[in-house]
């Protein structure tokens, strides 16, 4: 556990470097979304690539995929019928707070909990994947139509996840893993360091606007409370269960899918709030709170079942 703590430290050093730039007027609110937009059109990208290119798309066929995948659409639907039918939020708004309960942190905390909780790295993999191929495309194609000021064509909407920078960093990660082809250096390089810039101008940004945005709760503590709990509550145990009664996992898989299931909501949720406008205190809330209280709910988890 003691790496799953270091994780945690790791993120909050960047965050509370980001709160000080803010408070001695370094970054301003205009500094702190150009770094959440160099990260999204530029550093996250080429962060996929040079993940990706190394991976074994092999590990994605699994069933503890479709155990991830389960968990992700229960919470999901439940805060749709929450935000649409009690709430009453936009379209815009229901997308980041669908992606604040269901989106997990895989990169900058999955990976050493995967390495020193459950011993292998390759488990964060299929969650990774299913977020950056599937939840991510979807959720900021929907997104693009939902502030979009004139309808969009067919061809517009379909063709959108393949124009997204995210979303093709995402496939010209895989194809290099498919076919084995390596990058020059002289490309491979320079992306090995813009994707260094990914997470770090992620959790700066996210520092900043802790500082300088609203207070924390201020943009609804009910829908806060409720995404929290859909988050670290309902979603490890729908993994649980799925991965337990319908697929039949052994007990290291089940464990593995809970764990990672129980994970925080992911920075970059902060990101995509940021670059479209909408829903942006909700999102920088939910990364705040779910991630302080992440540390218990794993540590439950690691408990019960390893």
């Amino acid at each position: 556990m003691l790496a799953v703590l270091e994780g945690f430290a790791t993120i909050t050093v960047l965050i509370g470097i980001g709160i000080l730039l803010a408070q001695l007027g370094i970054i301003d609110l205009a500094g702190q979304r150009a770094l959440s937009l160099l990260a999204f059109y530029v550093a996250s990208p080429a962060l996929l690539i040079t993940v990706l290119e190394d991976e074994d798309i092999g590990d994605v066929l699994s069933k503890t995929l479709v155990a991830s995948a389960a968990s992700v659409l229960v919470v999901v639907v439940l805060y749709v019928l929450l935000a649409r039918l009690v709430l009453h939020r936009d379209l815009a708004h229901t997308v980041v707070g669908s992606l604040c309960s269901g989106y997990v942190n895989g990169g900058n905390l999955g990976i050493p909990i995967a390495a020193y909780v459950l011993g292998d790295t390759a488990l964060v993999a299929p969650v990774l994947l299913l977020q950056m191929l599937v939840l991510q495309p979807l959720a900021l194609t929907v997104m693009d139509v939902a502030v979009a000021e004139e309808r969009l064509s067919a061809v517009k909407v379909l063709t959108r996840p393949f124009r997204t920078p995210l979303t093709v960093g995402s496939l010209i990660g895989i194809f290099l893993s498919v076919t084995q082809l390596q990058l020059p250096r002289p490309v491979h390089d320079p992306l090995e360091l813009l994707g260094a810039m990914a997470v770090p101008s992620m959790l700066l940004a996210y520092g900043v606007f802790l500082r300088l945005g609203p207070r924390p709760g201020f943009g609804g503590a009910a829908e806060l409370l409720s995404i929290t709990v859909l988050k670290l509550v309902v979603q490890p145990l729908a993994a649980w269960a799925v991965g337990r009664f319908v697929l039949g996992l052994d007990d290291h898989a089940l464990l593995a899918v809970t764990v990672l299931a129980a994970l925080p909501t992911a920075q970059n949720v902060f990101v995509h709030a940021t670059r479209y406008d909408r829903g942006i205190v909700l999102a920088r809330d939910a990364v705040f709170l779910t991630t302080i209280l992440s540390v218990p709910a794993v540590t439950v988890v690691a408990a019960l079942l390893a």
